[in-house]
């Protein structure tokens, strides 16, 4: 398995790197990632906030749908007026069948510029999917029809991937992953038919293990956020870095969390040098910078 993964991210350590100029005399980028999902009450929740009554599960499981639809019907806005007041554009990251589903959530952030990024057509994991490559351009199809313009950046369901999936993404026409939390800066990925770029995403500053899986109280994301943004923005003098926060509505937009969100955001733009991106932004920024590599 090193085998396979070295022939797709060859090994490269970042203080070996020719240095990354950014704009404006930036130093380091921040890419917001909202993510959007839909949970079928038919099916067994991604996730649960309740266990099964006396181990047994329940289907459907209402209280852990219902947890999450309280997300996409005003967890979603908090965080949309946070970012509105702030004028921070994000990146989406939405399954194509939300776009039928909750078109009032999508029709929000596409109509103020956020861009849509591909989450799965409906939640659930890519490797336990009967084709990915039907399911992968299912999903760009639905954003493309919905947004008129095709989706370019891609966050698998909780990150999955087998072998095949990035190959699948490169046919689809995806130019960037969000999968491979593997660096601070953007990383080429060898892929068919040609390479994927990797842009630096979070499993540490995601509130999903942050919150749900470690149980932290709400202010955890502001500590851990500014200790996360304060070192990477001091490394950043001499080597950029790209630093990801990934939230989700019916987590971060919860009564008693979407202050410490607020306070975060604060804190990073009162730093100078600081530019907060699209996922797009970061993958077109980079591909100016250093060339996809050519593969055997």
């Amino acid at each position: 398995m090193n085998e396979l993964l070295s022939s797709r991210v060859p090994f490269s350590a970042i203080v070996d790197r020719p240095k990354l100029i950014l704009p404006d005399s930036a130093r380091m980028v921040v890419w917001l990632i909202v993510n959007i999902e839909h949970w079928s009450m038919e099916r067994p929740m991604p996730r649960t906030v309740l266990s099964p009554p006396m181990g047994q599960p329940l289907q459907p499981d209402l209280p852990n749908w219902a947890w999450h639809e309280y997300g996409m019907r005003v967890g979603f806005w908090r965080i949309f007026e946070a970012l509105n007041q702030r004028n921070i554009i994000p990146t989406l990251a939405t399954n194509g069948i939300v776009c039928s589903s909750y078109p009032r959530v999508a029709e929000a952030g596409l109509n103020k510029g956020w861009e849509m990024m591909g989450h799965g057509y409906i939640q659930g994991p890519m490797h336990k999917l009967l084709n990915q490559q039907e399911a992968i351009e299912q999903t760009v199809d639905a954003i493309k029809q919905f947004s008129g313009k095709a989706p370019v950046g891609w966050e698998s369901p909780g990150l999955t991937e087998n072998d095949a999936t990035i190959d699948c993404l490169s046919k689809a026409g995806i130019e960037y992953v969000a999968d491979w939390v593997l660096d601070d800066q953007p990383v080429w990925i060898n892929a068919k038919p040609k390479p994927v770029l990797s842009v630096p995403y979070t499993v540490e500053l995601n509130d999903i293990p942050m919150m749900l899986l470690q149980s932290n109280r709400g202010e955890e994301m502001f500590l851990r956020g500014v200790d996360q943004f304060e070192r990477l923005w001091s490394e950043s003098a001499t080597i950029p870095r790209v630093m990801a926060l990934s939230i989700h509505p019916y987590i971060t937009g919860a009564p008693h969390r979407i202050g410490y969100f607020e306070k975060l955001l604060d804190h990073i733009q009162q730093k100078e040098g600081v530019l907060i991106k699209t996922g797009e932004w970061i993958s077109d920024w980079y591909r100016t910078q250093v060339a996809a590599p050519h593969y055997e």
